[in-house]
């Protein structure tokens, strides 16, 4: 049976299990620890991949003592699907989970069963499970998930309240790009910072992106207070850490978005004596792949219904594509899906008549947001890349070659020579869109999305400009699609 298939089947049978700690470990030796560190609003700037202006010493060392993935890609640029997606190793639009902040409100979602979250499974496996906030973990760390979910589906925000030989399984949500006031030691002055083309060299745009760049030390500075922690609490020795973020920087054409700013995420697995160390990965990866690969380490079976796929040991296999959607994002209805294959990314915009920067008032709030709208307006952007952020219609497909046009600017889809690339992606994601029954193919109820952003507004409330604009957008929306936008 395909997994992706697998809410065609039922009981027993859907549930087909394997189980092979990684790295040939015997039945006697002592379970590892499975430690994940996530890190919110991040691309790929760290030392080790590259980026010059930054100093990551930490997770340069987790690097270059185990796999480094140069592949990885979220399902999703969006906190909460993405989150719900890794935490139950399935793609958020096969699980209903797709659209950000979804049933927080009276109108629940449970999980299509035979999906649980991976936290039930180390449990029964006799881990002690939890999740905290930070490096010290001294408050419960980020859920986000859009479905229900047992209120103790943690043990607590710290493995401290482990019995002294019980195995834990331990998440570690830094607040990363959200995190604004940053000090580190080398500071990134904005003098120094080389914007990507796609947007304009403006003061404004540097002061913010060093502004990132400084938030990105400051996580390695947290990753190395969680590995001190680690070796002073004797339980280094035994653990696999992997580390990633959610998905891309909060800009423009990051988070919320499928190009690489917003998808292509840092992911490193450390785990000494289990892999080689010193090695880097090509193969495609999509983040789901971390449950699979931490129930693995652990020995525990991994679902035959779980789209998540092992990255070492025997049931490791390479895949052919990744895909990454992005459906409505708080007030803003919206649907993208993407494919990569080798060299190649493909977009399907569902809403090409919407402009890229359709009204959001998360985003329209942050200072980046302001002012390439101010360029815009003031005609300061005519020719440049960044034009294209808010001109309408947008091309309902884009391709791009990631070798020859690693910024993806230049869109192949209409180009006659690349027309067979385009052919295989397009029949790739409709293929993905069938089979694995992604619930984005259905509109959600005017009902659900006003529940939930109910509960948003409600959380806003005494932010009322924030309101006034949020409602603005929501107006905006139902217009649009009252027009058949």
């Amino acid at each position: 049976m395909r997994r992706r298939t697998f809410l065609k089947a039922s009981g027993a049978g859907a549930l087909s299990l394997f189980g092979h700690p990684i790295g040939g470990a015997a039945e006697s030796q002592p379970r590892p620890n499975i430690v994940w560190i996530i890190a919110e609003d991040m691309s790929c700037h760290f030392g080790y991949q590259g980026e010059p202006l930054v100093k990551t010493p930490h997770v340069d060392r987790l690097a270059r003592e185990g796999v480094v993935f140069d592949a990885a890609y979220t399902t999703c640029p969006v906190c909460s699907p993405c989150r719900s997606a890794l935490i139950t190793g399935m793609y958020q639009t096969t699980i209903g989970a797709h659209n950000h902040r979804s049933f927080r409100g009276a109108i629940k979602h449970e999980l299509p069963a035979p999906v649980r979250p991976i936290p039930e499974y180390f449990k029964a496996a006799g881990y002690y499970v939890c999740n905290g906030s930070r490096s010290e973990a001294k408050e419960p760390g980020k859920t986000d998930y859009n479905f229900d979910y047992p209120t103790d589906l943690y043990d607590g925000a710290d493995y401290t309240g482990a019995a002294p030989d019980q195995p834990v399984f331990m998440q570690f949500q830094l607040q990363g790009g959200k995190f604004r006031r940053a000090k580190v030691e080398h500071e990134v002055s904005p003098d120094a910072v080389t914007l990507p083309p796609y947007y304009p060299d403006d003061p404004v745009m540097r002061e913010n992106w060093a502004t990132y760049l400084n938030s990105v030390m400051y996580v390695d500075q947290e990753v190395g207070r969680i590995i001190a922690r680690l070796e002073a609490d004797g339980r280094a020795k035994n653990t696999v850490i992997i580390f990633t973020t959610d998905h891309g920087i909060s800009h423009a054409r990051g988070k919320q978005f499928l190009y690489e700013e917003g998808t292509h995420v840092p992911l490193v697995v450390w785990a000494p004596g289990r892999i080689p160390a010193g090695t880097e990965r090509h193969d495609l990866v999509a983040q789901i792949d971390i449950a699979a690969t931490s129930l693995s380490f652990a020995g525990i079976p991994v679902p035959g219904h779980m789209e998540s796929r092992p990255l070492f040991g025997p049931e490791a296999h390479p895949r052919e594509f990744v895909i990454s959607a992005r459906d409505r994002c708080d007030e803003t209805v919206e649907r993208l899906r993407s494919v990569r294959k080798g060299t190649f990314t493909y977009i399907r915009n569902y809403y090409p008549e919407r402009p890229h920067m359709q009204p959001n008032a998360y985003k329209d709030a942050k200072e980046i947001i302001v002012r390439l709208r101010e360029l815009y307006t003031q005609g300061k952007l005519a020719g440049h890349p960044a034009e294209r952020l808010f001109t309408v219609p947008r091309p309902r497909e884009e391709l791009y070659d990631r070798k020859t046009d690693p910024w993806e600017l230049t869109n192949l889809a209409e180009d006659p020579e690349y027309a067979k690339v385009l052919a295989e992606l397009r029949k790739i994601l409709d293929t993905w869109i069938r089979e694995t029954n992604d619930q984005g193919q259905t509109p959600e109820t005017e009902a659900v999305y006003d529940a939930d952003l109910a509960v948003y507004l409600e959380s806003r409330k005494d932010e009322p400009e924030y309101i006034a604009t949020m409602q603005k957008n929501i107006a905006q929306m139902k217009a649009w699609a009252g027009e058949g936008k």
